[in-house]
């Protein structure tokens, strides 16, 4: 068995930790979406979104995740009457996703909530100490990102 260097020990703890984030994040998510009939994953997807029409793949790479989550997603964004499919100028089979005014008003709602959340949280942590973090954490996905690229390049 191979022993974890330093530098992989601390990488480990930083990847536990952010899992650990991550949830918490998910769960305040929910609870500050839920007011605007959303989720956590529901808001993120409309957060895209409003930037204009993707495809679902687009939403998907954007989010990180697979395209079967985002059109679960999608599909019940679309029930709720949040958002709609449009015909893909660019590709015949893979329609656009487009938020409705209903999504909109949802979203802003949302965003509301989360300004007044963000900025109480924000007083308590010293803003040098985030944008360090914020780095840290980037530089960790680049080089994540670099690892899966030569894995499936591999594959």
């Amino acid at each position: 068995m191979t022993a974890l260097t330093p530098g992989a020990t601390t990488l480990s703890e930083l990847i536990i930790e952010v899992f650990r984030v991550n949830g918490l994040a998910l769960a305040a998510g929910d609870h500050l979406s839920g007011p605007a009939g959303l989720t956590s994953s529901r808001w993120q997807v409309l957060g895209v979104i409003d930037h204009g029409p993707e495809s679902v793949a687009t939403v998907a790479r954007t989010m990180g995740l697979t395209r079967q989550t985002v059109r679960i997603i999608a599909a019940a964004l679309e029930r709720e009457g949040f958002v709609v499919y449009e015909e893909n100028p660019h590709h015949r089979t893979a329609k656009l996703l487009v938020i409705t005014e209903a999504g909109r008003r949802a979203l802003r709602q949302v965003e509301a909530s989360h300004a007044a959340w963000a900025n109480r949280l924000a007083r308590g942590i010293d803003r040098e100490r985030l944008r360090g973090a914020l780095e840290g954490l980037r530089l960790v996905r680049d080089v994540l990102e670099r690892d899966a690229s030569r894995a499936s390049r591999k594959a």
